[in-house]
């Protein structure tokens, strides 16, 4: 069966997920994922091969591949998007990106019991204070477009005093210490992104031929990346 199937990547934090969907339906073939922290570099090539070799199918059998498009882990993002594009240079198929904010937040709202009755927003940890944050209906709709977020007891007042919003993420316990009590919010432990995920949004991506540019796709970091010089690392004064 040649050409039937979409191989999702989701490494945008420390989970290292990869998951197989036929393109016909949607449906789920198989997943494969480790919760190891800093293992993409070294497992994700590993993770596709076994999950192509444990569901009896092999690389030809790919049409597309989705990958978590951001944001979220840096490193974990362009190690991500480097085997994405080399399959599909390699295979000749597209490629689809997927916002991990909005993948994350389907994720959630495809197991929540009355799901139009919440706004869903995924919290990714940015660092100290920060967290990568957007909010969605049930249905995908965007309400709150990927942004950074400095927390504070005032962070999105406007959004909780209208509606119910579940957070979820690694950043969303951040958040909790922040706000405390309030009535419209609720918090979800243990929410990691999945590939499961990023291959439903994918595949309709795909039906929808919303492909991106193989040779010139980037990452969605949402923040530029800074770097900085070792103190132990000055260079000498010539002469």
């Amino acid at each position: 069966m040649s050409k039937s199937l979409l191989l999702s990547l989701e490494t945008s934090s420390p989970v290292c997920s990869v998951a197989l969907h036929r393109m016909a339906d949607g449906s789920l073939v198989g997943q494969s994922e480790l919760r190891l922290d800093k293992s993409h570099s070294t497992h994700l090539t590993i993770l596709i091969e076994q999950l192509l070799e444990n569901t009896s199918h092999q690389l030809a059998d790919l049409a597309a591949v989705a990958v978590s498009d951001g944001p979220g882990s840096y490193t974990g993002l362009r190690i991500g998007a480097a085997a994405a594009k080399g399959l599909c240079f390699a295979l000749d198929i597209p490629l689809v990106a997927v916002s991990t904010l909005k993948a994350l937040a389907a994720q959630v709202a495809n197991g929540t019991a009355r799901p139009e009755n919440h706004l869903f927003c995924p919290m990714l940890d940015a660092r100290r204070q920060e967290v990568y944050a957007a909010i969605y209906t049930h249905d995908g709709q965007e309400m709150l477009a990927p942004t950074p977020l400095i927390l504070d007891p005032d962070t999105l007042t406007e959004q909780l005093a209208r509606h119910p919003i579940l957070f979820f993420g690694n950043g969303a316990a951040k958040f909790q210490a922040v706000l405390g009590e309030h009535s419209n919010a609720g918090f979800l432990a243990g929410i990691e992104p999945s590939a499961i995920a990023v291959g439903h949004l994918g595949v309709a991506a795909f039906h929808r031929q919303e492909l991106q540019d193989v040779a010139y796709y980037e990452p969605f970091y949402l923040k530029e990346v800074y770097t900085t010089t070792p103190k132990n690392s000055r260079i000498a004064p010539l002469g």
